[in-house]
């Protein structure tokens, strides 16, 4: 069952159609499917959330699971017809950085960062990850879909690289976070539409960890590419400096071998 909630007012505020499912297989397969059926009814900024995700998926066909009650899964739906095809690309780059700028607001003294294209680490950490579906109905509205470790104790952590605000021994106001990455989200993709990549690249550079750290590249079709981070191209895939040349990446999972003198997390 799917309804509005009082329990988010800030964010509901940010919203035209905000709906809180009290139980969900998916929130982006709801909100892909949701929207398909019933366009009008789901414009810019709609949002599905749960506390209670049952089967969630991650990148490259993983699969995001946690506890009922531990875990904030939101799902926005985006209407990106104004922004170019070839800036397209930094539309899961500005919901990181969205993220991480809701999360950071509120652990104020830890070290938030943006790990390539869209994880969020607090002190090497992942506390949220991010996933970017295009509807198959229409190429121009996109759904993403973000998964943060709330409440989670350590002992429910998936695994030994993860943190949650209740490991870090922090508490989290759920709809100050939900309304902060909306607004953030709202903002980026307002300016990616107007001024393309050069509106919002700067400051994602500013916070992504991954630039100037040496990197192990898990790639789609099983290699590994070692290297350097170097920057970020203008279709916003990370640029990596290995056996003096450089390759392109599009897609992959991002090691962070050792800390560098990357840009340091604002």
């Amino acid at each position: 069952m799917s309804h509005a909630d009082p329990g988010y007012p800030l964010a509901a505020a940010v919203s035209p159609r905000f709906q809180v499912a009290d139980t969900v297989d998916s929130t982006n397969a709801a909100l892909l499917a949701g929207a398909a059926a019933d366009p009008l009814g789901h414009p810019h900024l709609s949002v599905l959330l749960t506390r209670d995700q049952r089967a969630g998926r991650g990148r490259l066909g993983r699969s995001w699971t946690a506890p009922p009650g531990t875990a904030l899964a939101v799902s926005v739906l985006l209407e990106v017809g104004a922004v170019a095809h070839a800036d397209r690309g930094w539309i899961p780059l500005v919901a990181g950085a969205a993220m991480r700028r809701a999360i950071a607001a509120q652990l104020v003294g830890l070290e938030v960062a943006l790990k390539w294209p869209n994880d969020v680490l607090v002190s090497d950490l992942k506390i949220s990850g991010i996933l970017t579906e295009v509807l198959a109905s229409d190429p121009h509205r996109v759904v993403v879909g973000a998964g943060v470790n709330t409440t989670m104790t350590e002992a429910d952590l998936p695994l030994p690289t993860a943190t949650s605000f209740a490991a870090l021994g922090r508490e989290v106001d759920e709809d100050r976070l939900v309304a902060d990455y909306l607004t953030a989200l709202r903002d980026g993709i307002a300016a990616l539409s107007v001024s393309g990549s050069g509106g919002v690249a700067e400051e994602i550079a500013a916070v992504c960890t991954t630039l100037g750290s040496d990197v192990a590249v898990s790639l789609p079709d099983g290699t590994t590419l070692d290297g350097r981070a170097e920057r970020l191209d203008a279709e916003g895939r990370l640029v990596v400096a290995t056996a003096g040349t450089e390759a392109v990446v599009s897609a992959g999972d991002v090691v962070h071998v050792r800390a560098t003198s990357g840009p340091a997390p604002s």
